[in-house]
């Protein structure tokens, strides 16, 4: 392997330990234990070597935003575990192996989901965070009605105000997941946002604490009941105010590989 490749991925591995590090020590202070926080490692601009060191350490969710990049990923990656799984086998009956890594990676949808690449999506994803819209729910459960699936997925929230990013106000989000509650074939698993783009850590709290409210006000109503348990909130700049505010779930790309997550 040449130097410069062996270096990115030692770089890689102690980013890797730092951010894990960050994130038990968030979920600490927020009266929680380190495993309750799921890490998606969203990459977006990851070389195929940085991902695939990423699940040899035992990483197990994967993020994408863009359709086409996360079906040619989930092919070449699932080639790759393929391969794996056979020498793993062979490895097995020789008392070797390597117990760090998963049989399988949990890829989620994380970017703006437009309603004709829906069944481009749903084959390959565990969880679609990016739920804008009754008109988008309602596709996505004609299609998971054809194929007869249950489709996991979280609500968008916009909670910054600004009307250019994709999401649910507010208001609207409870009478939303009410209804894709009474859809058969999908499956409201939490909420997700976004925080302000503005370097104002204070500002970012506030759209963690309002989006926080939302997702209690779900479970107070009982929508969804245990099965709504996931606060997707934060990513590389703001990860750790966002598990002190609640989040669960936290999308971590720039802070790994040098990338901008979504």
């Amino acid at each position: 392997m040449p130097s410069t490749q062996t270096s990115a991925l030692h770089q890689l591995r102690d980013s890797y330990h730092r951010v894990t590090d960050q994130i038990a020590e968030a979920a600490l202070r927020s009266g929680r234990q380190p495993d309750n926080i799921i890490m998606i490692a969203v990459t977006k601009t990851a070389s195929p070597d940085q991902i695939r060191a990423l699940v040899e350490m035992g990483h197990v969710d994967l993020g994408e935003n863009r359709v086409q990049q996360l079906v040619q990923r989930v092919a070449v990656l699932d080639e790759f575990l393929s391969r794996r799984r056979t020498l793993a086998g062979a490895a097995k009956k020789s008392h070797a192996g390597d117990p760090d890594m998963p049989a399988h990676v949990r890829w989620h949808m994380i970017g703006h989901l437009q309603r004709n690449k829906i069944k481009q999506v749903v084959p390959h994803v565990r969880l679609i965070h990016s739920i804008d819209s009754l008109r988008l729910a309602e596709d996505l459960h004609a299609f998971a009605a054809r194929l007869d699936l249950t489709v996991e997925l979280l609500v968008q929230v916009n909670v910054t105000g600004n009307p250019g990013r994709h999401g649910v106000a507010g208001p609207a989000v409870l009478h939303l997941a009410e209804q894709i509650d009474s859809m058969v074939h999908l499956k409201l698993r939490g909420l997700m946002c976004m925080a302000s783009d503005v370097d104002d850590p204070e500002q970012a709290r506030s759209n963690f604490a309002r989006t926080a409210d939302l997702f209690h006000e779900i479970n107070s109503a009982k929508v969804a009941g245990s099965a709504c348990n996931i606060l997707s909130m934060g990513m590389s700049n703001d990860f750790t105010d966002a598990i002190e505010q609640g989040a669960n779930m936290v999308r971590i790309g720039r802070a790994l590989f040098g990338d901008d997550e979504a």
